[in-house]
């Protein structure tokens, strides 16, 4: 009898610590992840793809307003799979969806089967947005590890910037050849992550077992319900989650007309590949660096400064011949805020609510690109581009002098308590 007790309770530790080991695994399976994740050929070179379909720039403003107000109202139900069903569940689905979206946009021949292929690609992005994110942090806080988030994270965002650089640069080179590579690349190696995806281990801590037997509607309306009142009961998660998503706007507007703009000015598909790559050089070197920059500069500092100086980055872009110069240092501002803030939000947030709450972020940027992507687009096509971003240089300033006072007066009402 002893012996069985014993032997039950060696059985028991093996299966804990083979547990720990597929939890820390996770960590080099998300590079992994990532690296095919973001081998997306199209990212620079879809909106050139497009106009020389024939679309305007309204019309590309109007299909990428279609992909926000499909995330917009998909976000919080794709947060929900994820912390109901499992993060892996959530990423597979993903990367699946993602393959559909672009078999449609190459065989399509309109431009409502255009946005049909884009709301499907809003999809797979939902199933991606927050269910990556919490799946990490979990599985760091399962190890007790939490801490060292920000600076894995900071690794992650570089693994990223080097998967853009061959993305950009090798999906330049083929659309200069022949746009349909490009997709067909892309869709091969989402093909490759959604295998991968199948090999993580899903942490104990991220799903809410409570809603396991009652009926899928009533899960989706009680998770939503219990994360929107952790939203509104903490208001520095709604801020920050504002100021993150406000920021992440203006610099995905510029990553998309900027295209455009170049091509206009001379460039090819290739060059402006480059300029991407470049961009995406240098924050490779930066990102596994933020936690560092982090601890010098502190939170409130970094809040109120990243706006600023990003504001007056777009106001070169507007009034300079060296737009690419200033592209590239608000890409640099983008990537810190991002893990800076994803470190912020996560030690806020419970764990069984993190995918659903980390969705709520995302559908505030699509809600902020429903507006403002369509509308740039449309002074482009009035007026011209440069017009575009002279306005974009006007939201940014009144954008950087409101988050001094917010910034500020939340720093206050902290102190104060």
């Amino acid at each position: 009898m002893i012996f069985f007790e014993n032997f039950k309770c060696v059985t028991m530790e093996v299966v804990k610590m083979n547990y720990k080991k597929s939890l820390r695994r996770n960590i080099k399976l998300n590079y992994i992840f990532i690296f095919l994740n973001r081998l997306d050929l199209t990212q620079g070179v879809w909106m050139l793809y497009l106009a020389n379909k024939g679309l305007s720039l309204a019309k590309l403003g109007l299909l990428e307003g279609i992909f926000h107000i499909t995330s917009f109202f998909m976000e919080v139900p794709t947060g929900a799979v994820a912390d109901i069903y499992g993060r892996k569940v959530s990423r597979t689905l993903g990367r699946a969806f993602f393959i559909i979206s672009n078999i449609v946009l190459v065989l399509s021949t309109n431009f409502y089967l255009f946005a049909l292929s884009f709301s499907i690609l809003a999809v797979s992005y939902n199933l991606e947005s927050g269910a990556g994110e919490a799946l990490l942090y979990d599985s760091l806080m399962e190890l007790g590890e939490e801490k060292t988030y920000m600076k894995i994270n900071g690794f992650n965002e570089m693994i990223l910037e080097i998967s853009c650089i061959f993305a950009l640069t090798l999906g330049g080179y083929l659309a200069h050849k022949n746009y349909v590579w490009p997709f067909a690349l892309s869709a091969a190696f989402a093909g490759i992550a959604l295998l991968e995806s199948l090999l993580f281990q899903e942490p104990s801590i991220g799903r809410n077992k409570n809603l396991a037997n009652i009926h899928p509607f009533k899960v989706f309306k009680d998770q939503t319900l219990d994360s929107f009142k952790i939203v509104k009961n903490t208001k520095k998660i709604s801020l920050l989650i504002v100021f993150a998503e406000v920021m992440s706007v203006f610099g995905t507007s510029l990553f998309y007309y900027l295209q455009n703009y170049w091509k206009d000015s001379g460039l090819n598909e290739f060059r402006i590949g480059v300029i991407f790559a470049v961009s995406s050089l240098i924050n490779a070197f930066v990102a596994p660096n933020v936690h560092k920059i982090e601890k010098l500069f502190k939170e409130h500092l970094l809040l109120i400064f990243l706006p600023i100086v990003t504001c007056i980055c777009i106001w070169g872009i507007s009034f300079t011949r060296y737009s690419y110069i200033f592209f590239i240092a608000v890409e640099i501002f983008e990537t810190i805020m991002y893990i800076v803030t994803s470190d912020y939000l996560n030690k806020l947030i419970p764990s069984e609510n993190r995918s659903t709450i980390l969705s709520f972020q995302s559908m505030v940027f699509s809600f902020f690109m429903i507006f403002i992507f369509p509308l740039i687009g449309k002074i482009g096509d009035i007026f011209t581009l440069s017009t575009s971003f002279k306005f974009l240089g006007i939201a940014s300033s009144i954008f950087a002098v409101l988050n001094i006072f917010i910034t500020s007066s939340m720093e206050k009402n902290l102190y104060n308590r």
